[in-house]
């Protein structure tokens, strides 16, 4: 990917995520792998400001290039990129509904088929430690083994995945589990898809979307 198409791109993700209610304000960040280093969105800058000159380039080692510094998430940006060499892209978020239920310290289970689409049986929440911090990252990392998407206690969402529009669909589709979840939550806990029915789902989930929506293939 280009320069100028690995900055736009960034900028764009971001304002989709605004527009559709998985941010507000200057929350959350994004990051897009560059051979030796990544992409990332600059500290502080709501995205509606974003300019192309405003994204940060980092190599893995932490040195910087740009004028503005970047997200206060960097670490856990590096260390994703790192621990998972098969994806491009990191998104996180501060969507109301993962955070809603990562500040119950709860996994997002198995209640519904769709949960394949981060990779496993379900979406697991990572322990609570403070933002920018190493253990943040570490636990983030634990939280992604087998899967594209983890919430973050007290915090957020982050997913991950080969593009940035990839790791934006999968971000859209845990936000609205999230909702569908706690909606559940005011009838009664919600029963549980079996391992071999989540099994069924997640080997379907290898062919899903082929032919219509190739960026949400898992």
């Amino acid at each position: 990917m280009s320069l100028a198409n690995a900055r736009q791109s960034l900028i764009a993700t971001a304002r989709q995520m605004e527009t559709l209610r998985l941010n507000h304000g200057a929350t959350g960040n994004l990051s897009l792998r560059d051979r030796e280093g990544f992409w990332i969105t600059p500290s502080g800058v709501p995205s509606a400001e974003m300019a192309p000159e405003d994204m940060v380039w980092m190599n893995f080692d932490g040195a910087v290039r740009g004028r503005r510094e970047p997200s206060s998430e960097w670490v856990m940006h590096r260390d994703i990129l790192v621990a998972f060499p098969e994806h491009a892209a990191v998104l996180h978020a501060h969507a109301p509904h993962c955070t809603a239920l990562a500040c119950l310290e709860r996994d997002l289970p198995a209640f519904h088929y769709m949960i394949a689409i981060a990779g496993g049986d379900s979406v697991r929440c990572a322990p609570y430690h403070t933002f920018g911090s190493e253990a943040l990252a570490q636990a983030a990392v634990t939280a992604l083994q087998g899967r594209r998407a983890c919430l973050l206690a007290h915090h957020g969402l982050i997913t991950v995945a080969e593009s940035l529009p990839a790791a934006l669909a999968i971000a859209v589709e845990v936000e609205w589990l999230c909702e569908v979840y706690f909606k559940a939550l005011t009838v009664a806990e919600p029963a549980r898809l079996s391992a071999a029915q989540m099994a069924e789902a997640l080997e379907k989930f290898k062919h899903y979307g082929t032919r219509g929506a190739p960026h949400l293939l898992p």
